[in-house]
């Protein structure tokens, strides 16, 4: 179980899968700059884990940014390289999500 303190301490060592990277430019909100997701990892909580992702299990974290911009953000910590892997990034729509933590049924 990943948990926001480990993610926090390997927030000097991240990498992004090219999907990430990819969603940070396209994203349908504006544009996520690295800055803001690590803003939102620092002020951040895991609201879903992934106990089944392959190669690592991961988690979906929710944080907002400093200009208070809400953003999900799939990540993983690869403990052996003490990196932290971003998955992929979005602006959660509040069509689909209930205070940006819980999906709408």
């Amino acid at each position: 179980m990943l948990n926001i303190k480990e993610i926090q301490k390997n927030i000097k060592n991240i990498r992004y899968s090219s999907h990430a990277a990819k969603e940070m430019l396209s994203e349908e909100f504006g544009e996520i700059y690295e800055k803001e997701i690590k803003e939102t990892l620092l002020s951040g909580e895991v609201i879903e884990q992934y106990f089944d992702d392959k190669p690592y299990p991961s988690c979906l974290v929710y944080g907002r940014t400093n200009k208070k911009r809400p953003l999900h953000v799939v990540c993983t910590v690869i403990f052996k390289e003490e990196r932290l892997y971003i998955i992929t990034v979005y602006e959660p729509n509040p069509k689909k999500w209930i205070n940006f933590r819980k999906r709408k049924k």
